[in-house]
């Protein structure tokens, strides 16, 4: 019993030593700190229990679904919540449950293609513009500001309206409505490092400004950029659920949750689990990512009092 217990300990010891012998020692060091105080804050850990919540329904959606989402059963049209339907059927028989472990599976697939893409987009636009200063900065900040002038729904409305109805193109319209933030986030990053002691040292060592962008100031904007994607992704969630409820994102029957609140609405008076249903899921699965952005806050901004 005291050999675990002292492996443990001797473990501990060294993930908090003071002097680390090697940046591999010191790198556990922080990861340790920062999981613990993390810990500490047992909504971010509820938030992050509700996502792996969620990408277990979708990896598992075959298994855990019960029925198929998109085959009609007319015979069970608008049932009620019961043992056979937990959350009931729609207007067509489907089994909603069904149809929101499905739908979980498109979720996660427009939150990760509208942060892959975005993402990459506004951190460059932001280091750029905060490295070079003086007219590339007043061109791409000008940029930056139209696009921030419009509510990123009425904008990707407008996007979507020009590429057409279908989640690929809700995609590309959430997408390119959701860089500015970032490059606003990587700029101000940017700004504060680019005279420091280091970068000069990197340019007296010969490195270019390519390099010294995509090798030094990029990594150092990173834990900002982490903790802005992921409290946007409940705002990604909402957008592509409101274009999907004006039949402009995910086209029927796919099993999309704001869709699918979109078909209950004329049956909200006398068949409340119609709309109920996936609009609870939307509301869970965008507070469990602020919850959790609000976490990763205290644990990755190097400002905070923690």
């Amino acid at each position: 019993m005291d050999r675990p217990t002292g492996i443990i300990t001797r473990t501990r010891d060294w993930l908090l030593s003071d002097t680390p012998a090697s940046a591999t020692q010191a790198a556990a060091g922080r990861a340790y700190l920062g999981l613990r105080l993390f810990g500490r804050n047992r909504l971010a850990v509820l938030g992050l229990a509700i996502i792996v919540a969620l990408v277990a329904l979708a990896l598992f959606a075959p298994q855990i679904a019960p029925y198929d989402p998109i085959a009609t059963d007319l015979t069970n049209r608008l049932q009620a919540p019961s043992t056979s339907h937990l959350l009931g059927t729609d207007e067509v028989g489907r089994d909603i449950f069904s149809r929101i472990v499905w739908g979980s599976r498109l979720t996660l697939y427009i939150i990760g293609l509208v942060a892959i893409i975005a993402a990459p987009v506004g951190i460059l636009v932001g280091t750029v513009a905060g490295y070079f200063g003086g007219f590339i900065d007043i061109v791409l900040m000008r940029l930056t500001d139209i696009f921030l002038a419009f509510p990123k729904l009425i904008l990707a409305l407008a996007f979507v309206a020009a590429l057409g109805p279908g989640i690929e193109n809700a995609i590309i319209a959430i997408a390119i409505t959701s860089w500015p933030p970032y490059a606003r986030i990587a700029r101000g990053e940017t700004i504060t490092f680019r005279n420091a002691d280091f970068i000069r040292a990197i340019r007296l060592q010969g490195a270019g400004p390519i390099r010294i962008i995509t090798g030094h100031i990029m990594p150092l904007c990173l834990s900002s950029l982490i903790v802005r994607v992921t409290l946007d992704m409940a705002g990604i969630i909402l957008t592509a659920a409101g274009l999907g409820f004006l039949g402009l994102g995910a086209q029927p029957p796919m099993p999309e949750w704001g869709a699918m609140t979109s078909t209950g609405r004329a049956y909200i008076l006398d068949h409340w689990w119609l709309i109920t249903m996936p609009g609870t899921a939307i509301f869970v699965v965008s507070l469990a990512f602020n919850l959790l952005g609000d976490g990763l806050r205290e644990v990755l901004d190097p400002r905070s009092d923690s």
